[in-house]
């Protein structure tokens, strides 16, 4: 029996895979290879690392080689489905064995997932800053070639491919380039590029490319440096453990700042006319929470009344900030916030369901809290929550969901 017992089709705008930590360096082009340097997991006791570049390596192909014996025993998968949302991280299904991932859908009864990566973003946004054009692209390369190898085991299974914003023309090559390769949805940093803002005209091309392929572009958690200035931190208090018990993630305080790149980069986006340049660009913003999202609608309307009588810019907007954000934007509330309040605020067409699998975060039973939040919320309120919002975010990636479910 599927985790999913509502009697719907749900479709999952979050989900990853575990990354092995020679994964994107596996990936990557030889000329580049030497200089991405494995995942240190170690903060997480999910491995330790010792010894020689060439000792670590094997001792990571040795840990993932148990690990895998471990996924493939008799007992683990004898008691997959009772443990389907309880298994986290490395433990659960189809977190880093593709040809598991399917079987994973199927128990959690998800018509698709959209997916990312988990411990990458944050070195993509870094090497994106760091001047490095050959690095930062060649590991943007790396990276959507194992997001596509991985996904390309299930139709279900919707990659994400990124693209640095750092350099204009390249930016729109990576862009041609991922949708070649089958990206179903164009990821980029939430975070302001280096020395340009996100709406610079030399841009254009990028969001032309995801246009005309009728994909969306989408933000994601992680890939923005910093969220807030560590001195917060230096409080004389103990450092408190994040979701995995660790010293790396989100706690109460940086949490609270998660909003304020996509609040930033989407208002600035909408200012200078971006969705106005391109009408049919559909943007989504994953695991950035939506509770922030009425109230940053008001305060876009706020900004507009104040502005349209001394910006040309503003007054130009064919609608109103409102108005483009319900019909270009949607948002994955997480499972904490009160998901039934933030449609009513922002409308029906903004939001979306996720689960966050496999990550610790995304809780385990994510379908119930949602349901309590909706309360009484209608049918189609529910439909376009678990189902429309995703079909209509995806446009032509979903395209073969929508035609299997009809």
């Amino acid at each position: 029996m599927p985790y999913n017992q509502l009697g719907r089709i749900v479709h999952d705008a979050d989900a990853h895979i575990m990354e092995p930590p020679t994964w994107l360096r596996d990936h990557a082009d030889p000329s580049i290879r030497d200089r991405v340097p494995t995942l240190d997991l170690s903060g997480g006791n999910e491995l330790k690392q010792t010894g020689s570049v060439d000792e670590q390596l094997a001792d990571l192909d040795a840990a993932f080689q148990r690990l895998t014996a471990r996924h493939r025993s008799d007992a683990y998968v004898a008691a997959e489905a009772a443990e389907i949302m309880l298994r986290k991280n490395f433990a659960a299904t189809g977190a880093f064995l593709p040809a598991d991932r399917p079987r994973a859908l199927d128990l959690l009864g998800f018509e698709s997932q959209l997916m990312f990566n988990t411990f990458h973003n944050g070195r993509l946004f870094q090497w994106e800053h760091s001047g490095d054009l050959e690095l930062a692209y060649g590991a943007a390369r790396a990276h959507n070639r194992g997001m596509v190898e991985f996904c390309s085991v299930d139709a279900r299974l919707l990659p994400t491919c990124y693209v640095p914003l750092a350099d204009f023309s390249l930016a729109a090559a990576m862009a041609a380039e991922a949708v070649a390769m089958g990206a179903a949805a164009l990821l980029v940093a939430s975070g302001c590029p280096a020395g340009h803002s996100p709406s610079h005209r030399s841009l254009d091309p990028v969001w032309a490319v995801a246009q005309e392929a009728d994909i969306p572009v989408v933000f994601h958690v992680g890939g923005t440096g910093d969220l807030i200035d560590r001195s917060y931190f230096v409080n004389g208090l103990p450092i408190p453990p994040d979701f995995h018990g660790g010293a790396e993630n989100f706690r109460s305080v940086d949490y609270m700042a998660i909003p304020f790149p996509p609040m930033q980069t989407l208002a600035t986006m909408l200012f200078d006319g971006v969705l106005d340049r391109f009408p049919l660009l559909r943007i989504g913003v994953i695991e950035q929470g939506a509770i922030w999202v009425p109230s940053w609608m008001r305060q876009m309307e706020s900004a507009f009344d104040a502005f349209v009588k001394h910006e040309d810019r503003v007054r130009a907007l064919q609608l109103r900030p409102s108005e483009y954000v319900r019909r270009s934007m949607k948002f994955t509330p997480y499972p904490t916030e009160d998901v039934g309040w933030i449609i009513e605020q922002a409308g029906v067409e903004t939001m979306l369901f996720n689960s966050d699998y496999p990550h610790v975060e995304g809780g385990r039973r994510p379908i119930e809290r949602f349901e309590r939040s909706l309360g009484d919320a209608g049918e189609a309120v529910r439909q376009a929550f678990y189902c429309d919002n995703f079909l209509a975010l995806m446009g032509s990636s979903a395209r073969h969901l929508a035609t299997a479910t009809a």
